[in-house]
């Protein structure tokens, strides 16, 4: 389970991860990430955490599907938090073909996607 704190909720958060982030796309998902603004060394201010949302549409499968991507999404978002910048803002959208996939699939993707994103390797 991905902690309160780590989750995005509001449509605001979301609209600014999609449209003000970086994107990377493989076969099985897109990610955009935002990068936190705030200086995490300024005096007296606490980093803020590393955000999380996901979206998972009627595009991958019924409810029970969709659902499975999303636990194992948060799954493997929540083991990759330390990895990303303190602050950002990350928004995981899943395409129609991570309902037939693995759980090692999905990984595998979601980490390419993020070393991608994170100045790791081009294309």
């Amino acid at each position: 389970m991905l902690p309160t704190e780590n989750r995005l909720r509001r449509r605001e958060d979301f609209a600014t991860a999609v449209r003000r982030g970086r994107r990377a796309g493989r076969p099985l998902l897109v990610v955009h990430l935002r990068s936190g603004a705030s200086n995490p060394h300024a005096p007296g201010e606490s980093a803020p955490p590393t955000r999380a949302g996901f979206v998972v549409s009627k595009a991958v499968g019924g409810a029970v599907v969709r659902n499975q991507v999303k636990r194992r999404l948060r799954h493997l978002v929540r083991d990759r938090l330390a990895e990303l910048p303190p602050g950002s803002l990350v928004v995981v959208r899943a395409l129609p073909g991570a309902g037939d996939a693995d759980h090692a699939q999905l990984a595998r993707d979601l980490d390419a996607a993020l070393q991608r994103l994170l100045g790791g390797g081009a294309r």
